[in-house]
């Protein structure tokens, strides 16, 4: 012992563990209440009940050596994996499982926990979690309690290691990294480490909780440290269940060298460090985790979360150094801060095709210590591009050697890219996971969501870190492209609602509008001008440099434009680092272009002082942010049915005490939703707003029946409608499209099906697409009984090469397919009609190894640089 600051004592005190695992079905990944079966198939040392019976828990062996313990967890790991497995079950150690049935589940028949579930009622009921306990030797009780007093400044630290419950039961995201922590804390006893003078007053404090009847006896103290009540140990109870051993071996060993070094501090009567601020530290370390921000214990102050983990063991060196434990505690801290936290790898996992199933999957296999070893993008120089392969594809098959954007074959930057590589890797993994949280937590704000199919709640719509580069040349070709196609796409509908000449004239049959489902009688009431689409989404893919392709056509309730702009504001509230050229289009226009559309598209009898809206069905519509934010922008209210009235052939906008007359809705919600609405004075509207619309009163835009144009068959005939209404050849390729309808087409298909992409005519976000190539026999067999049967349901398409881009995935980039979202506005001048392309672009990015982009679908999306000028090469 060198002084106040080293070890109390040569010997390292021993240490155990005590892990609590969910057990669950490994056919339906819920819960499951089997732990009296699981535990007949183990053996009787080590593993015993909890309180719900779909938990188990393990007790380790006790040790000295850190490396023994880590084994020893490891090997009790497996034993429990493989009796679980035979039973049909799989193990989980994390805080939480997002999918449960709590109805199902029951507490474990003893009286002990029969008798808290009468006392405690919905806190039994609902104790659907798991956590850690690290018992460290303490042999003198009134050492012990004091000790505990001293560790609260460094517990919330050691919860953000841990922290791995950030889905609830019924698999919402709380928006925590350990909603575990909120559960428990609504236990009586737990919490900080009382006030307590010595091992007698402590003890007394319990008699007095037992007495009250509160507990019923002292094993019920769940204080966040503890002095054990059964053996002679100090019990850190405040970290969730890990899903991987080198995190609890991190959190045993920092823990012992912890209390190595207050002891030997209270033995030379130094005063402890002063607990600020504790349950403000325990809840930020539960709601950021590794991600965000923990609070300095020296400084009372918010400091990026890695940085007060690597300065917690730096602190501890001599201590560790001392027991031997400085090797291993220091590369699990470089490791463990390098990786992030479990919750922000869960919702990862969520993030690249929206099944909760995955991140379950994946929860039990680190738990097994099956998972596949993080990448090795991030190399300890600094490298985030370290295994780059920019013609990735999980599947070798589909499609051959895609294009990247940013990054060529032998790794070098293309055009304007080595700059925006370079200031991502000077931030570092880390760093750049911190602003990613900074960013979702804004996003929160904001209710920047979408809804991922499948899920009934909503969730951020991921921001990726880098952003993508359209060259002036590039954009000019594809604004050029779509103008015209918007153009075309106008004058079809124009037409097919009124004397439908391209059908008389054998350009278009008559049963493809007939099959189409958007095509609707709604869409002969007047509109008014010629102009239908005021506002085009186009979706294209690049598939080689400087070549982009249209994917699909959206006129009816196009979306995205204010994920756009919102990407570009986060990009430079939180990545200023990442500095975008003088020469990017600005995206701020674009709001007062929207109102200016809007407004060109008013009724012939508008009223003088009436206004414009935006029609949403409401807070409840996965597309309400941008509704408001459109709104807000162009400086127009929104408004749902339910704020509208009819009266005297106009319609009017009932908000608080005032009344407006409405001139035009730009309408973003369905329009069969719409004219089964009833307004503010219970009223249907349906009546009243065709008449309003026959009688010039009022316009809507986009028209109504304007679906009949995102028809995947429709979509077929568009070059040949921009040949008969313009006179003109495509100036933009689109994917060659076959008609299952057409006998010999559908022949064709099927003659390849296990090649080609089949996509319902009226499908939206992606569903019911078979890409072939990804598909089982199983899958194939079904589509090909539905194309037999239903072929009018289908067209088919080649397997197209869309475009990579490197995305952040916490540990490094690495290559997503991207699409991108362009809008298009039309206006009436005269007899003629102006396009424009609004200089704001959506990229969207697809979920890891997929070929659908659709926000939908999970995935995210990115800043879109527009360049005037293009980037030169460098």
């Amino acid at each position: 012992m060198t002084g106040p600051d080293s070890t109390f004592t040569a010997k390292p005190r021993r240490l155990g563990v005590e892990e609590e695992f969910h057990l669950i079905d490994l056919r339906t990944r819920r819960l499951t209440a089997r732990a009296p079966e699981l535990l007949e198939a183990l053996p009787d040392d080590g593993y015993v009940a909890e309180l719900q019976r779909c938990v188990v828990e393990s007790n380790s062996a006790v040790f000295s050596d850190l490396d023994s313990l880590r084994k020893d967890l490891q090997t009790s790991r497996e034993r429990l994996v493989q009796a679980a497995s035979s039973l049909g079950m799989g193990v989980v150690a994390a805080g939480s499982v997002p999918l449960s049935v709590p109805t199902e589940l029951r507490v474990t028949e003893t009286p002990r926990y029969r008798r808290m579930l009468a006392d405690y009622q919905l806190l039994a009921r609902e104790q659907l979690i798991c956590g850690t306990q690290v018992h460290v030797d303490v042999v003198d009780r009134d050492e012990a309690v004091a000790i505990a007093a001293r560790l609260a400044p460094y517990i919330p630290t050691l919860l953000a290691l841990s922290a791995s419950s950030p889905f609830w039961s019924d698999g919402s995201d709380t928006g925590y990294a350990s909603a575990r922590t909120l559960i428990w804390q609504r236990w009586p006893t737990s919490g900080p480490f009382p006030v307590v003078d010595n091992a007698a007053h402590y003890d007394a404090e319990i008699a007095m909780l037992v007495a009250s009847g509160v507990i019923s006896d002292p094993g019920m103290v769940y204080f966040d440290v503890r002095p054990s009540a059964g053996v002679k140990t100090l019990e850190l109870r405040v970290c969730d269940s890990c899903p991987s051993v080198d995190t609890i071996t991190l959190i045993a060993g920092l823990t012992r060298a912890l209390v190595d070094r207050e002891a030997a501090r209270l033995h030379a009567d130094i005063a402890p460090t002063a607990p600020t601020l504790y349950r403000a530290a325990i809840w930020q370390a539960a709601r950021s985790g590794l991600e965000g921000d923990l609070i300095d214990v020296s400084t009372a102050t918010p400091r990026p979360a890695g940085e007060v983990v690597r300065a917690l063991t730096d602190s501890l060196r001599d201590e560790l150094t001392a027991i031997g434990d400085w090797e291993i505690v220091d590369e699990l801290t470089t490791r463990a801060i390098e990786r992030g936290s479990s919750a922000s790898r869960q919702r990862r996992v969520l993030r690249r095709r929206g099944r909760l199933t995955d991140v379950v999957d994946r929860l039990a296999a680190e738990t097994a210590g099956t998972a596949p070893a993080p990448a090795p993008a991030a190399r300890r120089d600094g490298n985030l591009l370290y295994g780059y392969q920019p013609a990735d594809c999980e599947d070798p098959t589909i499609p051959p050697d895609p294009f990247d954007e940013a990054i060529a074959a032998d790794l070098s930057m293309r055009p304007g890219y080595a700059e925006i590589i370079a200031a991502a890797t000077q931030l570092g993994n880390v760093s750049l996971r911190n602003r990613e949280y900074q960013i979702e937590r804004e996003q929160s704000v904001d209710d920047v969501t979408f809804k991922v199919s499948g899920q009934d709640r909503a969730q951020i719509f991921p921001l990726d870190v880098i952003p993508r580069i359209v060259g002036a040349a590039d954009w000019q070709r594809v604004s050029d492209g779509i103008e015209q196609r918007a153009l075309a796409l106008n004058a079809f509908l124009c037409d097919i609602y009124g004397d439908q000449a391209i059908v008389a004239d054998g350009i278009i049959p008559a049963e493809a509008l007939d099959r189409a489902p958007g095509y609707r009688r709604s869409g002969r009431l007047p509109s008014w001008q010629h102009v239908r689409t005021h506002i085009c989404g186009t979706d294209l893919i690049s598939d080689g440099p400087g070549h982009f392709v249209v994917l699909e056509d959206n006129l009816r309730v196009p979306s995205g434009v204010a994920f756009a702009l919102t990407n570009r504001r986060l990009m430079q509230q939180f990545l200023p680092e990442i500095t975008p050229p003088a020469e990017i289009l600005d995206v701020d226009a674009v709001p007062e272009m929207i109102a200016q559309t809007i407004a060109a598209a008013r009724p012939p009898r508008a009223h003088d002082d009436g206004i414009d809206i935006v029609l949403s069905s409401g807070w409840t519509d996965s597309a309400w942010f941008e509704h408001r934010l459109i709104a807000e922008g162009a400086g127009i209210p929104v408004a749902t049915p339910e704020d509208l009235s009819v009266r005297n052939g106009r319609v009017h906008l009932h908000h608080g005490r005032d009344i407006d007359v409405v001139n035009t809705i730009y309408l973003r919600m369905d329009e069969d939703m719409l004219l089964s609405s009833t307004g503010v004075d219970d009223v249907a509207l349906r009546a009243g707003l065709i008449e309003a619309m026959r009688s010039g009163t009022l316009a809507i835009a986009n028209a109504l029946g304007n679906g009949v144009a995102d028809d995947k068959a429709i979509y077929a005939y568009v070059p040949q409608m921009i040949r008969y209404y313009l006179g003109a050849q495509p100036l933009i390729d689109q994917v060659p499209t076959w008609l299952c309808s057409e006998r010999d087409q559908r022949d064709y298909v099927l003659s390849r099906l296990s090649e080609l992409v089949v996509k319902p005519i009226d499908g939206l976000g992606g569903s019911g697409i078979t890409i072939g190539p990804e598909c089982t026999d199983r899958q194939l067999a079904e589509r090909e009984l539905e194309l037999k049967t239903q072929p009018e349901r289908f067209v088919a398409q080649e397997v197209v090469s869309l475009s990579t881009h490197p995305t952040f995935d916490g540990n490094g980039f690495w290559p997503h397919h991207v699409d991108l979202r362009a809008f298009v506005h039309l206006r009436a001048d005269g007899d003629d009609i102006d396009a424009v392309v609004a200089p704001a672009a959506l990229t969207r990015v697809a979920p890891s190894g997929s070929l659908i982009v659709n926000s939908s679908r999970g995935g995210g999306g990115k800043d879109t640089w527009i360049l005037a000028t293009d980037v030169s090469e460098n």
